[in-house]
């Protein structure tokens, strides 16, 4: 059990975590007074028994108490018998579009996974694949952690994950950000640039990764999210290895969404969520949502025993320092 620590703000307090059951790359939002999450499945999904729909769904009314309500996506046809992760939506127009990843990723061998829209008219869905992949795998053989980001003016970008073997300057070979603009909910710009590059030693996955057919030191920036605040433009990121407790929660900031970024402050570790002995293991991938005038970060973090990637909810603070997450002060 992940325990949380005294309250450091209004609003709700959640003891964490908010959902047992396994529920990875936890992305909430709301829409008519009801909350809804999704979530990357623990295991390989077993399609022989969930041919039709898959990603699970989750439903509250407070936040603090969910309800599991099924499966959110009719798969394409393409993606069956593939690994799918972390799902998230953002309504356009009035409708509700489901980003979220798909492919496979053998040991040692080369990854193929692209990022994927499927849409709905409802936010429960069933969001169906729109049929073509945003990203080419031809091109970008491996993109993940999608995530749609509207400013102000109204313009929509989009950032992802996708890895990088060269290592120019102090950058490593590993999974690194990239934003592009969204024509539309369906397509993208084309003209991705990089955010943020792994640089420091937190973010390693692995040391010694057979990759693409070379052994590296392979380094991870993933799950990107958006927020603007004060004027300022805040990704946060998760870095190191989510099966360990290296992973935690770091930020980049920009005076636009294409950036650049800077990603100064993170040298020494992840300053927004990190493991804390006896109170956090290992979070990460986290969605943001603004409730009643309060942010609140929301992400997953291993159960004691490391069996279980677990639903967790805290308060984001904005202090002098930067955004943090009060059990991480």
């Amino acid at each position: 059990m992940v325990t949380a620590g005294p309250p450091t703000t209004t609003g709700p307090f959640f003891q964490n975590p908010v959902y047992q059951p396994y529920f990875a790359d936890p992305f909430v939002f709301e829409h008519d007074a009801t909350f809804y999450a999704v979530g990357t499945e623990g295991h390989d999904i077993n399609w022989a028994a969930n041919p039709d729909r898959v990603i699970p769904l989750l439903k509250s009314r407070t936040l603090s108490d969910w309800q599991a309500a099924g499966h959110a996506l009719r798969p394409h046809s393409d993606i069956r018998h593939s690994m799918i992760w972390a799902p998230e939506v953002t309504k356009f127009d009035g409708r509700f579009y489901l980003y979220y990843s798909a492919g496979a990723h053998p040991p040692g061998g080369t990854p193929r996974f692209c990022l994927r829209v499927a849409a709905s008219d409802q936010p429960d869905g069933p969001y169906t694949d729109t049929g073509a992949p945003l990203t080419d795998p031809r091109s970008v053989p491996f993109a993940i952690d999608g995530h749609a980001f509207q400013d102000a003016d109204g313009q929509r970008y989009f950032f992802y994950a996708a890895d990088f073997l060269d290592r120019p300057g102090d950058a490593q070979a590993g999974t690194a950000l990239l934003v592009d603009k969204m024509v539309s909910p369906t397509q993208l710009a084309g003209t991705p640039t990089t955010a943020a590059r792994a640089r420091y030693p937190w973010q390693m996955f692995q040391g010694q990764r057979s990759m693409y057919g070379q052994v590296l030191d392979w380094y991870t920036l993933e799950g990107p999210v958006v927020i603007r605040h004060d004027n300022k433009y805040y990704c946060f990121y998760s870095g190191g290895n989510f099966q360990n407790d290296t992973y935690g929660v770091d930020y980049l900031v920009a005076d636009h969404p294409l950036g650049p970024w800077d990603c100064a402050g993170g040298r020494n570790g992840p300053r927004v969520l990190r493991t804390i002995k006896n109170q956090v293991i290992g979070p990460g991938h986290c969605s943001l949502l603004s409730h009643a005038g309060q942010d609140y970060m929301v992400y997953h973090a291993w159960d004691s025993a490391m069996t279980a990637r677990q639903m967790c909810i805290d308060p984001l603070l904005w202090t002098p320092a930067g955004p943090r997450v009060a059990r991480c002060l």
